[in-house]
């Protein structure tokens, strides 16, 4: 049983190079240049062959010799990643403290006027309930 090719595999910028001065001197597709290469891996398969080929055209043979995988640092592309949130003033992080504090008083207080309601409303209920029977 032939063995599938490991995902992934990381291959030389010197290959890489090779592969793709091949496809363009040949005038090869992705798939002719797949089935010449990469017997091991299906024809259909040639992302990676249009990311080397991007790669080859944009930066160069030099572009190759860039690690692409894992995190990036923010010194590789700043751009990238979700921004850092920048510190508060002083002054807006006490007006903030003392909003939350006013509002934590105000949903005590209102918690408490609801709860007074919810008993008077049972009160009135009950001594609704007490009069009508006595009047039967």
């Amino acid at each position: 049983m032939k063995r599938k090719k490991e995902w992934n595999t990381k291959y030389s910028p010197e290959f890489k190079i090779s592969v793709i001065l091949d496809m363009r001197e040949h005038n090869l597709g992705y798939k002719a240049t797949m089935r010449k290469h990469f017997p091991q891996l299906e024809p259909r398969n040639f992302r990676f062959l249009k990311n080397w080929e991007r790669i080859y055209l944009e930066e160069g043979e030099a572009g190759f010799y860039i690690e692409r995988r894992g995190r990036t640092t923010k010194m590789d592309n700043p751009k990238k990643g979700r921004p850092r949130k920048k510190p508060l003033d002083k002054q807006v992080e006490n007006d903030l403290i003392a909003e939350n504090q006013r509002l934590k008083e105000e949903l005590e207080y209102l918690r408490a006027e609801n709860e007074y309601i919810k008993k008077l409303s049972a009160l009135i209920a009950a001594e609704e309930q007490k009069k009508s029977k006595k009047q039967k």
